[in-house]
């Protein structure tokens, strides 16, 4: 049975064979992951968080490794993290549009201190 995975933030959804991984899927749904290592999980850049309740196949020992732990906190690599059922899946900000939202954010705290 395929599964569902639904990224976030754009709410952007694709269904998908189980097994797929979710840097697969996102590459069919247009949505921008980065990575430097072609998906062999050596770079560490497609770490996304998938929310509670989704529904993947167990962690990998060579995944489980370079997490280093971080899978307890719902912490996965997209190369390596493979679809079981339906799946919502954070996709962190890449780092200039962090650094523009972080540098908005200051900006609106430092307007508010004037008033």
């Amino acid at each position: 049975m395929d599964g569902v995975v639904t990224f976030w933030p754009s709410g952007k959804s694709i269904r998908v064979k189980p097994g797929t991984t979710l840097l697969d899927a996102a590459r069919r749904a247009n949505i921008p992951i980065r990575t430097r290592c072609g998906g062999k999980a050596a770079c560490f850049m497609c770490k996304v968080t998938v929310r509670p309740g989704s529904d993947l196949q167990p962690i990998g020992d060579v995944e489980k490794n370079k997490l280093s732990g971080l899978d307890g906190d719902h912490v996965r690599l997209s190369c390596q993290a493979r679809v079981a059922g339906n799946v919502d899946v954070e996709i962190p900000l890449d780092p200039l549009r962090a650094a523009v939202a972080r540098q908005l954010a200051k900006q609106a705290e430092e307007n508010d201190d004037l008033w």
